[in-house]
């Protein structure tokens, strides 16, 4: 029997996300959309505050909230503030958007090992927010790499080795 749970994260460009991590063992679904931010009903153009965000749903009997993040910092540079490829500003911030304490524990475990793994040129950056509305985004932003496979993306596996 599955043992659905929902994660929370922003890496940059939501659509490179959504591809690698749609098809992640464990996972069931993915949703990209707005999350963290200032105004209600966020839109492309118009979502202040608020990051390119996934919404991923999993089978906690297949996958873990850490083997999530695990593969989360392997497919986005979490070193860099607000940036990911060639976008820029909040929007593109690398965040982990926690629901309980022990998201947050599981979080903090996962960023030490990644620090203490000098695999990245400098330290995480990625800012631990505490969970808020998520918003769906756009029907066309969803499985967008699927729609337009030669669509831009920043995001891809940099390493083929855990850090758990």
């Amino acid at each position: 029997m599955e043992n659905l749970k929902k994660a929370y994260i922003a890496g940059g460009c939501f659509w490179g996300m959504e591809d690698l991590f749609r098809v992640r063992p464990g996972v069931i679904d993915t949703e990209v959309g707005y999350i963290g931010g200032e105004n209600d009903n966020p839109t492309y153009q118009n979502h202040p505050g608020h990051a390119e965000g996934m919404e991923i749903t999993y089978d906690a009997n297949t996958t873990s909230f850490k083997e999530l993040l695990d593969y989360f910092f392997r497919m986005h540079d979490p070193t860099t503030v607000d940036r990911q490829g060639n976008d820029k500003g909040s929007s593109y911030r690398s965040a982990i958007f926690i629901q309980n304490e022990e998201e947050e524990e599981a979080a903090k475990e996962v960023i030490q090992l990644v620090d203490d793994s000098k695999k990245w040129p400098g330290k995480v950056v990625t800012t631990l927010e505490p969970i808020s509305k998520f918003w769906v985004a756009e029907d066309y932003h969803q499985d967008y790499l699927v729609k337009k496979p030669n669509g831009y993306t920043c995001h891809f596996e940099r390493f083929n080795t855990s850090f758990l």
